[in-house]
């Protein structure tokens, strides 16, 4: 029997991995439509109908590129097309690492500020860092999903304005449609997202929004590229067209999501689902999980509304416990890298319920005495 197959109805919104996340089995029933041609009306429709649920979703008034590939890809192409000749990295996990390693993969010199695992660079530190180096662009990821951790977005931006000639490349993989992210407000300067976390759909798109800045930057950069060239994504998209043949079904389900999303009341209502989710988890920790030895590895007000990274207690393994949980029917993360034997990690993102977070801590609790 197939793995799909075998999947009963029993487990569906039992998958808390922090990305991939559940997919909901209407988007999944979206895929299956027909093709189309990526050159004919039936794209520039699909593409055109998605652009103000994408807008109202981004909280921007810009052109929201789709590309085919990984949040990864998008890192690149800000990279590529953002940074002229050097970068300040603030890395607090894999993802921060992931970022500084693009700068320095693609010829550029890298600048880091290091802050321990679970911590968030501050706007203090940022500003002090900038004053110390020059660079032409900052990287920084929004929700470290590594750690859990939560970086103070709006404070650091507002920080890299007081600089000019500096752009802000943000990762906000798994904050994108899980928290706040004001792409206009907070006048971000490049801010990317993947498919397969918050947003709830399969693996295989990256999203990002592009301010005039750095439309502007990408210009002065020759060596830019081709699968990745912002510009030739900016000139696409005035006439609703990908860049390159694009993945059609992941496109379906897109559509499908966004509908999705505004049934449920916009992005604002899903904020709010995801920050009950963080709370319950919160408030878990502060009774029967922390009598049982769970802690945050991030400290409060620095927590991620979509992944809770958890030190788990002494004597047990982050590893095992994803183990165990797996037996029972419950997906979740062991933790990432040198955190994987202290710490586990719970994707309550996407299409989740509060109610579902509920039992699945209730069966964390059976496994952990």
């Amino acid at each position: 029997m197939s793995q799909a197959n075998s999947s009963s109805k029993q487990e569906i919104g039992r998958f808390f991995l922090p990305g991939p996340t559940e997919v909901h089995p209407d988007v999944l029933a979206a895929m299956q439509r027909p093709m189309i041609p990526h050159r004919g009306g039936d794209m520039v429709q699909l593409l055109t109908a998605m652009e103000p649920p994408l807008q109202r979703a981004w909280r921007t008034g810009r052109r929201v590129y789709i590309g085919t590939c990984s949040g990864t890809g998008f890192m690149e192409m800000a990279v590529r097309c953002g940074v002229r000749r050097r970068a300040l990295s603030l890395v607090g996990g894999a993802f921060g690492e992931r970022f500084a390693g693009i700068v320095a993969a693609t010829g550029r010199d890298v600048v880091r500020v290091d802050v321990p695992l679970g911590q968030t660079v501050e706007p203090d530190m940022l500003r002090d860092a900038l004053k110390r180096t020059e660079v032409d662009a900052v990287t920084l990821v929004h929700s470290e999903t590594a750690t859990g951790a939560l970086a103070p977005l709006e404070e650091l931006a507002a920080v890299v304005r007081e600089f000019a000639g500096v752009v802000l490349l943000v990762d906000a993989v798994t904050s994108f449609a899980g928290s706040p992210v004001e792409t206009d407000a907070w006048e971000l300067d490049f801010v990317l997202t993947g498919s397969q976390k918050a947003l709830a759909l399969p693996p295989g798109l990256a999203l990002g929004v592009a301010s005039d800045r750095m439309i502007e930057r990408a210009k002065q950069v020759p060596e830019r590229g081709a699968y990745l060239d912002l510009l030739a994504f900016d000139r696409a998209g005035i006439d609703y067209q990908p860049t390159n043949t694009p993945a059609i079904s992941l496109l379906y389900a897109l559509e499908a999501q966004l509908r999705r999303i505004e049934a449920e009341g916009g992005i604002e209502s899903r904020w709010k689902r995801h920050q009950h989710m963080q709370e319950i988890v919160e408030r878990w920790v502060r009774g029967r999980g922390g009598e049982l030895g769970f802690q945050f590895l991030p400290p409060v007000d620095r927590r991620s509304w979509t992944v809770s990274c958890l030190k788990v207690p002494s004597g047990k393994s982050g590893r095992a416990l994803a183990v165990v949980m797996k037996s029972k029917g419950w997906v979740i993360g062991s933790g990432y890298g040198p955190l994987k034997q202290s710490t586990i990690r719970i994707g309550h993102m996407g299409d989740h319920s509060p109610e579902r977070v509920e039992e699945l801590l209730h069966t964390l609790e059976s496994v952990a005495v």
